[in-house]
């Protein structure tokens, strides 16, 4: 079902967004800021992205690429780009949640200063950008070698 592939690729490419904004803008905006005003707002920030807009796609960007894999199992040239997608777009959801969530919460209890958390939570959000963006390609490109095959 290529509705599948497409809302896998839009899922990712929703969660790529926002690492790349994070990337480009947040993080370098708040880097001017003083010790007190970025740690109060990381934490602001840390608080609202828990949400539908952000963890619908978040999820759904795993689930949904599982789904087109056992829907599209029979594509041969299809299932390596949403194999790719989706173990890219895991590296970088395990990168979340073993890294970043992580110094969002020790920054949050005042276990984690804001000299230990900014250099690493940047670093590691670049790569979960990179991941992501590399993810939604493979979907992407699981959606072009799917659309002259009979599938639906």
């Amino acid at each position: 079902m290529r509705l599948i592939l497409s809302l896998s690729a839009l899922a990712t490419g929703l969660v790529a967004g926002t690492y790349y904004g994070f990337s480009i803008a947040v993080m370098p905006g708040l880097a001017a800021v003083d010790d007190r005003a970025f740690v109060s707002v990381m934490n602001q920030i840390n608080t609202a992205i828990i949400n539908p807009a952000f963890l619908v796609p978040f999820l759904a960007a795993v689930v949904l690429p599982i789904w087109a894999l056992v829907r599209h199992r029979r594509a041969r040239s299809v299932v390596p780009w949403i194999l790719a997608g989706l173990a890219l777009y895991l590296i970088g959801f395990v990168t979340t949640s073993a890294i970043n969530v992580p110094l969002n919460d020790g920054l949050a209890a005042g276990t984690v200063t804001r000299e230990q958390f900014e250099g690493p939570w940047v670093a590691w959000n670049l790569v979960r950008a990179v991941l992501s963006t590399a993810a939604t390609a493979c979907l992407v490109g699981a959606m072009v070698r799917s659309a002259g095959k009979k599938m639906d």
